[in-house]
């Protein structure tokens, strides 16, 4: 069963869909998940509790899918996140996945251009750096993933093209 959103969650939510809905990038995937394009990456906006009255805004993008994760990239990494503006890569061993992610508050402080400035730079981050990283240590790029798979599903038959009168 599916918890009732908070109010802070609902009027991150509300902030969230007035500032970025009218972009053709942004797209919601459900109640508390969005997802906006920018270049290669995809940076998915996800509004979780803090509690029974607060929210936070986390803003992940994929950036490498499969990367081998050797020291010399730790550690650029690591000297990258420290001079960065916001946000920091991380990596997630399951799928050996590398990520770019930055949380800010929700709820009534929410302000939407922090929320644009958030977005921007994680997807810009996520962007530069994908092709560099895969360049080097290998793996997939999100979007190449999505595409692989959505190609595997139009020619197992799943979607029809709508050719056929």
């Amino acid at each position: 069963m599916e918890q009732a959103m908070n109010a802070a969650e609902a009027k991150t939510c509300q902030v969230i869909e007035a500032t970025l809905g009218s972009h053709r990038a942004f797209r919601t995937v459900e109640d508390g998940m969005y997802v906006v394009k920018q270049g290669s990456s995809y940076v998915m906006i996800n509004v979780v509790p803090w509690g029974d009255e607060r929210a936070i805004v986390r803003c992940v993008a994929q950036l490498v899918k499969g990367v081998r994760m050797k020291p010399e990239l730790q550690l650029r990494l690591l000297t990258l996140n420290a001079s960065l503006r916001f946000g920091a890569f991380a990596y997630v061993e399951e799928g050996s996945l590398l990520v770019f992610l930055h949380s800010i508050l929700g709820g009534n402080t929410l302000d939407g251009d922090e929320l644009v400035a958030t977005v921007r730079d994680v997807a810009l981050i996520a962007d530069d750096w994908d092709d560099r990283v895969i360049e080097r240590y290998g793996g997939q790029r999100m979007q190449d993933l999505l595409e692989e798979q959505a190609l595997a599903r139009v020619l197992s038959g799943e979607f029809k093209l709508g050719l056929d009168a």
